[in-house]
Parts: structure tokens; C-alpha cells; sequence
């Protein structure tokens, strides 16, 4: 298979532009992987007017997709999970060009997974999941118990996204058969919530219990980012600017949500500080 397609990329292992090719194929008759392309050829570039370059291709009764993809921007989809498929393509994809062992030393860093980049992950993971189960209390109280029960089904899905990259692990496309080898209380609350014979009012109701004891157990793992972040300077921060501190910036539009589950749990405390009015204060934040 690799000799067929070696014409689509061999000009580009010559261009010493090119830092490393891999190749990865298909396992299954159904592969979520590889967008159930026979075959995904990745091509990772130093620099590119296009960040993104992607081709369709054809051979022998099977399909290939080739993706050309500036260095900064999947390094950018690693560390954020922007793209979770060019993470599985780096782990299980194979080497057929290497310029100076960059992918292998990419390889080796998803092996390792280290502290700050899992530390930033669990955060984006976590802010997703406050919002998602906030939204849903919402939609609880408000009586809309079918858009309740949707976000229910998201937030376990974060929950077990959190518990696989706690493990130092990277979470896979099929997340829940990664999660039943790995977490089965998770995976319990997940066959709790589709299977249960409850109506679905009930069903809302208890995963809502369910969930918050789940996030008051990881909200110490998942709030380092952040107090890191916080701890920084010792004046109280205004919550612009936190939102436009570039670590933070790939968990911004969930932010409001992480503050809050902070704020509740005692691990940020409210400054006021005193504005032009007698009855306005300014609200800035601390670690407590």
C-alpha cells in the first residue's frame, strides 16, 4: 500500500521544509480514526502558506486522505485537543520520514504526557464539563427535561475525558471504550443514565447528584491551570484579565463557569475594589 501511495509523497520528503510523514491505516471495517479513509498520510511542515492542506485520493477500490499540516498548528491541536484524530494519528500512525526525529520526539512526548501539558488539558476538559452540567441544571429547573438529559450525556462525556488524561493517558475518538478498561465507576454512571428504566425527569435528577459529587472529587486536579495561572502576582485579577492571558486563552469561553465552581469551593475568593461610585465596586479575584 505504501509503494501505491509513495508518489503522492515523496516530492514533498525531499522539500527540506518537510519535517516527517507518517502513515496510518485502517484497523477496522469501521474506523472513526482515520474518518474511515482507507489510509491517512500526515505531512507536517515547518511553515506553509496554507495552515491546512487536505486531498482526497483513490486507488485500487480503497481511499486515502493526505493532510499537510503546518507545525504550530498541530502542535496547537495537541496541546488543546483542537483535533483529537491527528493526536491518534501521531501515537499509532507509522513513521516513513523523519527530519531530525521530529515526530519521534513527538511521539515520545505524547508517551510521557507531561505534567503542564495534562494540567492544561484536564482545565479545558474541566470547563467544558461545568458548563455542560450548569447548562443542564438549568434546563432541569426549567422543566426542559430532554435538553436537561443532552447535556447530562456531554458532561459524563468530559467527566470521562478528565478520568482518562488523570491516568496520563490521552483520550481516544471512542471514548467509552477507552474509559470501560479504564475507569468503570465512570463507566457505571454512563450505563446508569442510557439504561435506566426511570422517566427521564429522574433520570436528570439523579446524574445532576451524581455529577457534582464527580466534580467536587476532581476539582483540585482540574483548577491547577488556572491558580497557577493566578498565583503569578500577588494584587487580585480582573476577570478581562484572566480572559486574556494567552494560557488561558484555550478554555476562555468556559471560563465563567470554571470561576464559579472556584468561587463555590473556597479556592478563589471576591475582591472588591472600589470604583468612581460610592455603591459600584470593581469584582476581582484571588486564590485563597
Amino acid at each position: 500500500m505504501e509503494d501505491i501511495l509513495r508518489p503522492i509523497y515523496q516530492e514533498r520528503a525531499s522539500n527540506p521544509n518537510t519535517l516527517g510523514i507518517l502513515i496510518m491505516e485502517k484497523r477496522e471495517e469501521i474506523s472513526p480514526e482515520t474518518d474511515n479513509f482507507d489510509t491517512i498520510l500526515l505531512v507536517v511542515v515547518a511553515d506553509s502558506e496554507q495552515k491546512w492542506l487536505v486531498k482526497h485520493y483513490e486507488y485500487e477500490d480503497k481511499s486515502a486522505a493526505l493532510h499537510v499540516i503546518k507545525q504550530e498548528v498541530l502542535e496547537d491541536w495537541i496541546n488543546t485537543s483542537r483535533y483529537r484524530l491527528a493526536i491518534e494519528w501521531i501515537i499509532n500512525g507509522r513513521i516513513i520520514y523523519d527530519r531530525n526525529q521530529y515526530l519521534e520526539k513527538l511521539k515520545e512526548t505524547l508517551r510521557v504526557f507531561p505534567t503542564e501539558k495534562r494540567k492544561l488539558k484536564l482545565a479545558i476538559e474541566f470547563s467544558k464539563l461545568t458548563r455542560n452540567y450548569t447548562e443542564g441544571k438549568n434546563l432541569y429547573h426549567s422543566g426542559d427535561y430532554l435538553d436537561a438529559y443532552s447535556r447530562m450525556l456531554r458532561s459524563l462525556h468530559y467527566l470521562a475525558r478528565i478520568s482518562i488524561i488523570d491516568k496520563g493517558y490521552h483520550p481516544e475518538v471512542m471514548v467509552w471504550k477507552q474509559v470501560k478498561r479504564i475507569d468503570s465507576q465512570i463507566y457505571k454512571l454512563y450505563e446508569e443514565l442510557i439504561r435506566s428504566k426511570e422517566d427521564i425527569k429522574k433520570k436528570v435528577e439523579l446524574m445532576l447528584i451524581a455529577i457534582e459529587f464527580s466534580i467536587n472529587k476532581i476539582i483540585d486536579i482540574c483548577s491547577d491551570h488556572l491558580l497557577d495561572i493566578m498565583r503569578e502576582r500577588n494584587e487580585p485579577w480582573g476577570y478581562g484579565e484572566l480572559k486574556v492571558h494567552p494560557e488561558a486563552e484555550p478554555y476562555i469561553y468556559d471560563l465563567v463557569n470554571v470561576m464559579d465552581y472556584l468561587i463555590t469551593s473556597g479556592k478563589i475568593e471576591i475582591a472588591l475594589e472600589e470604583t468612581k461610585s460610592n455603591a459600584i465596586f470593581h469584582r476581582k479575584y484571588t486564590v485563597k
